[in-house]
């Protein structure tokens, strides 16, 4: 009040009080220049002419417009002085906050609008008589029903007044001074909102607000409001200067609101500002109070503050409206937020998904981390914090997201790199990404899943003429990934199936730091995951392994397909789903392996399980038989792989397989199996039998490396061929001889996996103990004959 008396050169009068807040004395010449909001009475009156009311209540207008004229005039106070009445009077839904100027622009707000909701700008005293005055001058009569402004106007100016209330004297500044701000809106959907609330609320009744387009020295007062939500070519740093510093000489209050000021508002703007602003999320009390100067009551049920995380604005018009009381608002705004996306934890959690490997390994790990965080356990520091998915299309990298959220139940805020770029502006692109962040920060702790990241170009390899747009895109992307402390409760987890694609520094310490491959499912994830997609009681009792062997190499997203499509056709032939059914839709026409080379494809496995546990050369994971051939999965050991010994085991148990088809099926019924194509155990082995002889130093040629083109050249060399061919004639033979000790084992296993299809590491353990492996120990020192 001091600075406001010293204006006009008076002394200001202590505020007389009545009831909980303190009113000013309008006698007081500090409040000439008030804000100029009608009494509260009027709006009430103005849509009852002619129904009866009584005369003593229209005499009363006088003293409603006296009210009025005072709670217009607290919007003129200075922080401080809002700081110390807040104490005496607490709002009715939150304690400790009473958005003073929040009311006061909302009054003003359903004033222009010619509402007749009631004053919001009140005394908090019950027992007032002037608050039971206004209260029955107020209250529309039943047969005109209630009207007021919209929710999302509403919000915007209870945000709008948060953000200016506390600046010391800004509230005075803007209606009387010259004052240079910029407001952070964060998102462009506001803009407008607050742009409305500004042009009516923020600069008196004299102001003439203009824009850049219509700025000129003419007006009295003139005010140059820039609102920029960043979709347009025109919103950057470099356009509206010129008028900037046409205002900052007329000595004009300049406001400038954006989502991103930095990027979108004149540069001169900023630099002159001496206030930079931002809204706020709206919280407990500010729904609260949107609700109020909807429907005029505050809502008597607690919001969860999940939900008020989770609130938009554009929420607020869907839910809050004028003819439903304030706790059916509440009510249907709740049901509002639940259907939003990242809320919807339907679906398996973590726990419930086969396979993933290492990656649901960190999933529930950090599953754990968040529970124990929410619990307030665990410091923010001590968490992952970034992951990046790679793997190929439908391995379910979207799927893990949606599974780490339910099992943690946190919000998902799911994007891509495509959603993204859906702007046709490079400013819209740069939004869109602050947009994902802020929604993230907004609903944390929860996940921010990105998907496409490599959609995002390597500025390394960016050719001059996109350079410039997505050097701004992946700066900013490293910006936002790198505020850690900017972003607590926040996981991003980005999805790609080409990482080389992706900028380094994106998966730099204290970004994406994290890259785990998810790999393509194998035999016992895919019959979990065909189990899961038909369901539990649906072929209970039937083994789903034939499905998942018919489906070796394909994905989840392929196995739920097949599953639809088998339930689709079950439901054609009106009879219950049968795993014939799966079975078809897997192999779409293709025949099954014939049982004369399913048996040879069985010796095959099992010779290279016999040969390889013999030497040492691995640990067995699964044996299998698919529709186009067989395969081993096996663990290979480290401990003799660079050892002479070591590596000749090695291309030893590679031909086992075919020496198991010679010895127990006979010479003339071996397949080609052994040596179709460039990954076949014949290649595999010659490869290595060229490294011994060519590069590793223990062949013929002593100690010698060739490169791979002058490795070329030599094998167009008879002897080099001969000494290669020597070498793999002695493996050869000595899988042989394992094949023949080992027969009855061979035999055993493979009668197994020809009936089953499918032998696991446990099955493989109680084979080989009923039938335990015959090994001779092969001498270290030994000279191979090539050397010789």
């Amino acid at each position: 009040m001091a600075d406001s008396s010293s204006k006009n050169g008076n002394e200001s009068s202590s505020p007389k009080k009545s009831g909980g807040l303190a009113r000013p004395d309008f006698a007081d010449a500090s409040w000439g220049d008030t804000l100029r909001v009608p009494a509260p009475r009027a709006r009430g009156l103005t849509r009852v002419r002619g129904s009866g009311r009584s005369a003593s209540r229209a005499a009363s207008e006088d003293d409603c417009r006296r009210h009025g004229q005072q709670v217009s005039q607290l919007a003129e106070l200075d922080s401080s002085q809002m700081q110390s009445e807040r104490s005496e009077t607490m709002n009715q839904y939150r304690p400790g906050r009473r958005d003073l100027l929040a009311r006061a622009y909302l009054d003003m707000l359903a004033a222009k609008a010619g509402t007749n909701s009631g004053p919001l700008l009140r005394s908090g005293d019950a027992d007032d008589p002037i608050e039971h005055l206004i209260n029955d001058l107020a209250t529309a009569p039943e047969s005109v029903g209630r009207t007021s402004i919209r929710a999302d106007l509403a919000a915007a100016a209870v945000l709008v007044a948060r953000a200016i209330e506390p600046v010391d004297g800004l509230t005075r500044d803007l209606r009387r001074g010259c004052p240079v701000v910029s407001l952070a809106t964060h998102a462009a959907d506001v803009v407008s909102l607050a742009r409305q609330v500004l042009k009516t609320c923020a600069f008196g009744a004299e102001a003439q607000v203009l824009d850049e387009r219509t700025f000129n020295h003419g007006p009295i007062r003139p005010v140059l409001l820039l609102a920029r939500d960043g979709t347009s070519n025109e919103h950057k740093a470099e356009r509206g200067n010129d008028t900037v510093a046409q205002a900052l000489h007329a000595r004009a209050p300049v406001f400038g609101l954006a989502p991103d000021p930095r990027r979108h508002l004149p540069r001169d703007l900023l630099r002159a500002a001496e206030h930079h602003l931002a809204l706020s999320q709206l919280d407990g009390a500010g729904v609260a109070l949107v609700i109020e100067a909807v429907t005029g009551r505050s809502p008597s049920t607690a919001l969860d503050d999940q939900l008020v995380r989770a609130v938009d604005i554009s929420d607020l018009v869907l839910s809050v409206r004028s003819d439903r009381t304030a706790d059916e608002c509440v009510e249907r705004l709740q049901r509002i937020v639940a259907t939003k996306s990242f809320f919807d934890h339907r679906g398996p959690a973590l726990e419930e998904l086969a396979g993933y490997g290492a990656a649901r390994e960190w999933g529930l790990n950090l599953v754990n981390d968040l529970r124990e965080y929410r619990a307030g356990r665990l410091a923010w520091e001590c968490i992952e914090k970034g992951l990046l998915l790679v793997g190929p299309p439908g391995v379910g990298k979207t799927q893990f997201a949606r599974a780490v959220a339910k099992s943690a139940n946190v919000p998902l805020v799911a994007t891509s790199v495509a959603d993204w770029n859906a702007s046709p502006f490079l400013s819209g692109t740069l939004a869109a990404i602050k947009e994902s962040f802020s929604r993230a920060r907004q609903l944390a702790p929860c996940l921010l899943f990105i998907d496409e990241l490599d959609g995002i170009s390597d500025r390394t390899t960016l050719t001059s003429d996109y350079k410039e747009y997505w050097t701004q895109i992946v700066n900013l992307l490293l910006e936002l990934l790198a505020g850690i402390e900017d972003r607590p409760g926040v996981v991003v987890i980005g999805a790609t199936n080409h990482p080389e694609h992706i900028d380094a520094a994106v998966k730099r310490a204290g970004r994406l730091d994290r890259t785990i491959e998810i790999d393509l499912p194998d035999s016992e994830t895919l019959a979990a995951i065909f189990r899961f997609h038909i369901g539990h009681d649906v072929l209970s009792g039937v083994d789903l392994m034939p499905a998942a062997l018919a489906a070796a190499g394909k994905t989840g997203a392929d196995v739920e397909a097949w599953a639809r499509r088998a339930k689709s056709r079950a439901r054609r032939a009106k009879r219950d789903l049968a795993l014939d059914d799966l079975l078809q839709e897997v192999r779409c026409g293709r025949e099954a392996m014939p049982k004369s080379l399913r048996r040879s494809c069985a010796i095959h496995e099992a010779g290279h399980l016999v040969a390889g546990i013999a030497l040492a050369v691995f640990e067995p994971r699964a044996l299998t038989i698919l529709d186009h051939g067989g395969a081993t999965r096996v663990e290979l050991s480290r401990a003799n792989s660079q050892t002479l010994t070591g590596l000749e085991n090695y291309i030893t148990a590679l031909l086992s397989g075919r020496a198991a088809e010679e010895i127990v099926l006979d010479a003339s019924q071996a397949t080609a199996g052994s040596g179709i194509g460039e990954d076949s155990d014949f290649a595999r082995a010659t490869a290595a039998a060229t490294d011994l002889e060519l590069r590793f130093g223990f062949g013929a040629l002593g100690v010698a490396h060739f490169s791979d083109r002058a490795t070329e050249m030599l094998l167009h060399d008879a002897s080099v061929v001969g000494l290669i061919k020597q070498r793999l004639d002695r493996c050869l033979a000595r899988a042989r001889e394992l094949i023949s000790e080992n027969r009855t084992v061979v035999e055993a296993v493979a009668r197994r996996l020809e009936e089953t299809g499918y032998l696991d590491r446990a099955a493989i353990d109680d084979l080989l103990k009923t039938h335990p492996l015959r090994t001779r120990a092969r001498r270290e020192n030994r000279e191979p004959e090539s050397s010789a």
